[in-house]
């Protein structure tokens, strides 16, 4: 092997080396922003099923507190603190409840913190006939 080759593959090496360097980073902040919406969408499933529990409570319920604690019980894994729940219904048997859940979800991923606000408010509502007055 002579000197030049030698060089040349140092060379090589070294820009290789340097081309990681600037794109690992760029890599690594995409893959985190990936498993951050990934963490929203499975928030946003969780509201989902908070509110359909929410509004089969209310349905079969007129107390607004057993409507909030049923929100509460299914949304398991989210802090009941960020959660907000608003019933609306007219009291009649046969006539439509609407249960809206709120949640305001934390940015968990710290690396990626400056891509999304610092919370992104998931909402989901659920409708379901009154069946009892």
């Amino acid at each position: 092997m002579t000197a030049s080759a030698s060089r040349g593959r140092r060379g090589e090496r070294a820009s290789a080396a340097l081309e990681l360097a600037l794109v690992l980073p760029l890599v690594l902040t995409m893959t985190l922003a990936v498993v951050q919406v990934g963490l929203l969408v499975k928030d946003q499933l969780v509201v989902a099923d908070a509110a359909r529990a929410g509004a089969r409570q209310a349905s079969v319920s007129t107390d607004d507190g057993s409507v909030r604690q049923a929100v509460e019980q299914a949304a398991t894994g989210l802090s009941s603190g960020r959660l907000s729940v608003s019933i609306s219904r007219s009291g009649s048997v046969g006539t439509p409840v609407t249960v809206q859940v709120t949640y305001r979800a934390p940015i968990a991923v710290p690396v990626v913190t400056w891509l999304f606000p610092s919370e992104v408010r998931l909402t989901t509502s659920a409708t379901m006939r009154q069946e009892t007055s």
